[in-house]
């Protein structure tokens, strides 16, 4: 009998339940470790699934036939040409993610540093990852002349690498690969026939669309590309779990889809009927939901970059934060003065640093496929605009949320934990003559 699959629960969600139980002990603890963005449901989504409770049969395994429209319109919307035949829905864009895996097959590429799951989804199907790091501040997306030569490498070896995954905006860095650099990747995946999985689930989420575009993959190499998304970091309804795949076109992407819609079929029948009727109205973007997203993403960069203010004042490298809500500040200049001052030589030891001694959660860079040594970490600042619906609307409506108390406490209390952390050790007191 085959042993089972060790796999461990993913990294983000482990944190958030650490934290829980920090806070059930009586500890205050500030939550940076989880990506969940903490702002209230839309109340047009609201509406949407209470008006289609009562769809309770099963529908289509590729989803609602408004659905699967809306999310082609949606597309359509970003230069992505798309017709509702080529759109899968599933309940969110993770499982979407795992079950394009099992429709590939073979081995899979990802970027080091990526998003905690992906290597983890490659064991649970049974294949092979490798990691190729990607280029300085363009996280997301494997360096393609180092995609070359792994992939050639690896089949070399006898193995099988048949797609690899990018992350456009990246999580965990928040930066974006230039568009050269994913036309070069395209390039790279159609000399080595490769699938690319790319994960655009933030792309709604660049701050500056005109000076640092997240271009897809699909644009350049359309024939071979997958596109995924989902409504939970725009709209924040995580809990929700709704995701759409864009499958390529032509032979190769009706191969595909036929495949991805049978391991649907097998896993999870079809998409909760409600959700999918609310989701499909999002897609649709009406103004109410676009007004809704650009002060997420208003709410979003302003925080962020406040907080990556207080890591480059700490000596933490950092490279400019251009999307999501989240930061990957390196520690490396300050290794000497960690391991002196506090006995910190790694990441998860920096982490658990800052969170037992200031209350603070982050994740070191270690989840994030990085060697254990890196002091690098992954800060996520989307659980800081409050505890109640109350103040988090208060939040996306402020014209300078770094104003409002309970955002500028959680400021303040990083600044004097990294204070604190970069001081250097009183020197112990001269003994006098008896």
């Amino acid at each position: 009998m085959p042993e089972p699959t060790n796999v461990t629960m993913s990294a983000t969600l482990a944190a958030d339940e650490a934290i829980a139980r920090r806070r059930l002990a009586g500890q205050s603890v500030l939550s940076m470790a989880s990506g969940e963005i903490g702002l209230p449901v839309h109340p047009g989504l609201r509406a949407r699934l209470a008006e289609a409770a009562p769809l309770g049969t099963y529908g289509p395994v590729a989803g609602s036939p408004a659905l699967r429209a809306a999310a082609a319109g949606y597309w359509r919307r970003r230069g992505l040409d798309t017709t509702p035949e080529q759109v899968v829905s599933g309940p969110g864009s993770k499982p979407l993610l795992f079950a394009a895996l099992l429709a590939v097959g073979g081995d899979v590429v990802i970027p080091m540093p990526s998003w905690v799951s992906y290597a983890a989804q490659a064991d649970l199907v049974g294949v092979r990852h490798f990691s190729v790091p990607t280029l300085p501040g363009q996280g997301g997306v494997p360096d393609p002349d180092l995609l070359r030569e792994t992939v050639t490498a690896a089949r070399a070896a006898g193995h099988d690498p048949r797609s690899v995954i990018v992350t456009l905006p990246d999580n965990p860095t928040g930066t974006i690969a230039r568009p050269d650099t994913v036309r070069r990747l395209g390039e790279a995946a159609r000399e080595l026939d490769l699938v690319v999985i790319s994960d655009e689930i933030y792309c709604d989420l660049v701050y500056d669309a005109a000076a640092t575009p997240a271009v897809s993959p699909a644009a350049y190499a359309p024939e071979r590309t997958i596109v995924t998304t989902g409504l939970t970091k725009n709209l924040a309804i995580g809990g929700w779990r709704i995701g759409v795949a864009r499958l390529p076109d032509g032979e190769a992407g009706e191969a595909l889809r036929e495949r991805l819609v049978g391991v649907a079929s097998q896993i999870w029948s079809s998409p909760a009927a409600p959700v999918q009727a609310a989701a499909a109205y999002a897609f649709d973007e009406p103004a109410e939901v676009v007004e809704r997203v650009a002060a997420s993403r208003r709410l979003h960069e302003k925080v962020a970059r406040a907080m990556a203010e207080r890591f480059t004042a700490a000596g933490a490298l950092l490279p400019p934060v251009t999307a999501t809500c989240y930061l990957y500040p390196d520690f490396e200049p300050l290794r000497d003065h960690l391991a002196r001052a506090h006995g910190v030589h790694t990441g998860a030891e920096l982490a658990q640093h800052l969170v037992e001694h200031h209350g603070v959660g982050v994740l070191p860079a270690s989840a994030f496929g990085e060697p254990e040594r890196s002091l690098r970490l992954r800060v996520a600042t989307s659980r800081l605009y409050g505890e109640t619906e109350e103040q988090q609307e208060a939040a996306l409506a402020a014209g300078d949320p770094l104003a409002l108390d309970w955002v500028r406490a959680a400021l303040d209390q990083v600044g004097k934990a990294l204070a604190d952390l970069v001081r250097e050790p009183a020197a112990p007191a001269a003994r006098t003559a008896a």
